[in-house]
C-alpha cells in the first residue's frame, strides 16, 4: 500500500496500525494543495493524486489529520500541519493563543480514505476528546502530542508513548474503521 505522504512517522505509525500492509510513503515533491473544506476532502485529494502517479497497480491510503481546539473555534484544524511549522514553534504558537483561556477542550481527528486498483475508496474516521496542556510533557509522538491530553487520562500523548498511541490515537481509530472495511471487502485474514 502507497501512503500517499512523506510524513514518515505516519507510515510507520500505519504499518503498525494495519497488520498485514506494508505502508510506503509516496515522496514526491508535487503534493497538491489541500484545499479541502473536510479532512475527508483533503485525504481524498491526496488519494487521487496518489493513485494517479502510482497507476491503478497499488492500493493508495491518504490520510488528513488535524487538531480542533474549542477556544479557537476549532482552529488550527485543517491548518494544523501548517499553522506553524512542525514542533515545539506550533506548540508555542497554540500555547499563547491559549495563554489565559479556561476552556481547553480539543480533539484530535483522523480522516483516512484508501483507494483500491479498481478504484474503490473505503474510508476511516476516529476522534480523541481531550483538553490541551499549560505546557508541553513527554518526548513520545510528534506534532502536538506534548500537550494533548486524552480525555480519561492525566498525562499528554507525548508521555503516554507508542503503546497507548496504537491503541487509542485517533490515527488508531481511524486505521481501526478502515481495517474493518478492508476486511469486508477482501475477507478477514
Amino acid at each position: 500500500m502507497i501512503l500517499c505522504s512523506r510524513n514518515a512517522h505516519k507510515a510507520r505509525e500505519l504499518e503498525v496500525l494495519l497488520p498485514g500492509w506494508r505502508i510506503e510513503p509516496l515522496d514526491v515533491d508535487d503534493y497538491p494543495e489541500e484545499t479541502g473544506a473536510t479532512y475527508y476532502e483533503n485525504a481524498g485529494l491526496k488519494a487521487a493524486f496518489g493513485r494517479a502517479r502510482t497507476g491503478a497497480v497499488d492500493w493508495v491510503v491518504a490520510e488528513d489529520s488535524g487538531i480542533e481546539v474549542a477556544a479557537l473555534g476549532g482552529r488550527p484544524g485543517l491548518r494544523s500541519a501548517r499553522y506553524a511549522p512542525e514542533g515545539a514553534p506550533a506548540i508555542a504558537k497554540l500555547l499563547a493563543e491559549l495563554d489565559g483561556v479556561d476552556d481547553r477542550r480539543a480533539r484530535y481527528v483522523s480522516e483516512l480514505v484508501a483507494v483500491a486498483p479498481d478504484g474503490e475508496e473505503l474510508r476511516g474516521t476516529g476522534v480523541v476528546e481531550g483538553t490541551i496542556a499549560a505546557a508541553p510533557r513527554g518526548s513520545g509522538g510528534f506534532g502536538y502530542d506534548p500537550i494533548f491530553i486524552p480525555d480519561g487520562e492525566m498525562q499528554t500523548v507525548g508521555e503516554l508513548g507508542d503503546a497507548w498511541k496504537s491503541e487509542h490515537s485517533h490515527r488508531a481509530r481511524s486505521a481501526r474503521a478502515l481495517r474493518e472495511a478492508l476486511e469486508r471487502r477482501l475477507g478477514a485474514p
